[in-house]
């Protein structure tokens, strides 16, 4: 019985024996009476397979090398590695980013006297310049509007003490540079406020948080609401809420009366649009006396600890430009200077250099760039070589006559020109009107820099 029962042991033992011979161990021939495992054992076997047969290595490098790129495959990587390396140039060219920063607001919540207080502040506007300035404004009257005469220049302006036109002006700061866009404030200068308002980046809302300015701008025929209304559809993403006039008599840097204000103000502009939580900051400044504007408001305030005005803006995100986008410039002004036409705009899209083949739509009219001029008045008359998208340029054009070009023009390439059309779909939004909208209503068109009846 004991070698019976030994006997299944051995076929047990048969599927270790197979895998050992794989290894190449010939001694477990012997419980060879098995015939099934001896075919797969013979197919196993060649443990030398690993030595892999000439035609099989051949095969193996072929794989192996690099296979080579189609020509046109080769061709678009050189391409997209001049367009990066021609992209690196233009910003190592213009490593400060610029932003167009528009103040709006009501008449009188103190956009012009902020202006000129940043500009004073960044030394864009010298001492004497502006001791200048206040000597004259306390001669006819006006003595604290002498800030606001650094952007408004015309006599018309100061007398009435009012923007007209929408002031330009350009600071830096050590991060970033900026085109200051001081719209006007009066209901009658709305246009010109809208026109402002397609150039911005970023807007800043100045309130009066003077007790009575405040609400006059803010509730119905005031300016607060139709400003920020026209700045959400002008495409202002963002905006800087900065209460103004702090320091007055009536507010005295009282918490109570800023908290009232941004309650009111809040659920408005969300209702407009605005993530509250994301699009909106707010401040409390005095652009009279230059308290939170470029240092923090410090002991004046001391329940406010956040940034200071132009920290804020230094610390927003960076806004994406399509730097190697097709060119795009919609033409805001145009004049003639000794017989060659001058046009000005911002850059929306790509870049312009000196020499450059450009054609003007809707007209086609084909002319070269002789000349590029950006907005720092220290340096107005230094030619640039270059300008990307976002910048604020004067360009001066050969082969064209300015009487052929009108605002809201649009300066492209030749290579790729923008579309051109005589009808679109649009959504209004009605706010406010006094008359009955019927067929035949005439109202003016608003779109970028052109304006049409």
């Amino acid at each position: 019985a004991k070698p019976a029962a030994a006997a299944p042991a051995a076929p047990a033992a048969a599927p270790k024996s197979m895998s050992i011979s794989l290894g190449g161990a010939p001694a477990a021939a012997k419980p060879a009476p098995v015939p099934a495992p001896a075919a797969p054992v013979a197919a196993a076997t060649p443990v030398a397979a690993a030595a892999p047969a000439p035609r099989e290595e051949a095969k193996a490098k072929q794989d192996s090398a690099p296979v080579p790129k189609p020509a046109a495959v080769a061709a678009l990587e050189r391409v997209n590695e001049e367009v990066d390396a021609e992209e690196d140039l233009l910003l190592d060219e213009n490593f400060k980013e610029h932003l167009n920063v528009i103040f709006i607001g009501h008449v009188d919540a103190g956009k012009s006297t902020l202006g000129g207080q940043i500009l004073y502040l960044t030394g864009m506007v010298d001492k004497r310049t502006l001791e200048k300035y206040e000597r004259e404004a306390k001669e006819a009257g006006r003595e604290s509007w002498y800030l606001s005469w650094a952007l408004d220049t015309n006599q018309e302006e100061r007398a009435k003490g009012k923007t007209v036109e929408c002031g330009r002006a350009y600071f830096e700061t050590t991060r970033r540079r900026y085109t200051i866009l001081d719209a006007p404030g009066h209901k009658n200068y709305v246009p010109h406020m809208l026109s402002g308002a397609a150039q911005a980046d970023i807007g800043v809302l100045i309130i009066s948080a003077r007790k009575g300015e405040f609400e006059t701008g803010f509730e119905r025929g005031g300016q607060t609401q139709e400003h920020a209304i026209l700045a959400k559809t002008a495409g202002v993403r963002h905006l800087v809420v900065a209460i103004n006039k702090m320091d007055d008599k009536t507010v005295e840097w009282g918490k109570e009366r800023y908290d009232e204000i941004i309650s009111k103000l809040s659920a408005f502009l969300k209702s407009v649009g605005y993530n509250p939580k994301t699009d909106i900051t707010y401040i409390p400044i005095s652009g009279y006396t230059g308290a939170g504007v470029m240092d923090r408001v410090g002991s004046a305030c001391p329940w406010f600890t956040g940034p200071s005005l132009l920290e804020t803006l230094d610390g927003m995100q960076t806004i994406e430009r399509k730097i190697n986008g097709p060119l795009r410039i919609p033409i805001s002004e145009k004049h003639s200077e000794q017989g060659t036409a001058v046009i000005s705009g911002k850059i929306e899209s790509g870049n312009i250099k000196l020499n450059q083949k450009v054609i003007i739509m809707p007209d086609r009219l084909t002319c070269e760039v002789v000349g590029i001029f950006g907005e720092d008045e220290n340096n107005a008359e230094n030619e640039k070589q270059s300008a990307v998208c976002g910048d604020n340029v004067r360009i001066r054009l050969r082969g064209v006559d300015d009487e052929a070009i009108s605002q809201g023009y649009v300066l492209t390439d030749i290579k790729n020109p923008c579309h051109t059309t005589r009808a679109f779909d649009a959504q209004l939004m009605i706010l406010d009107v006094k008359n009955i909208i019927t067929a035949g209503y005439n109202s003016v068109l608003h779109v970028h820099t052109a304006v049409a009846e």
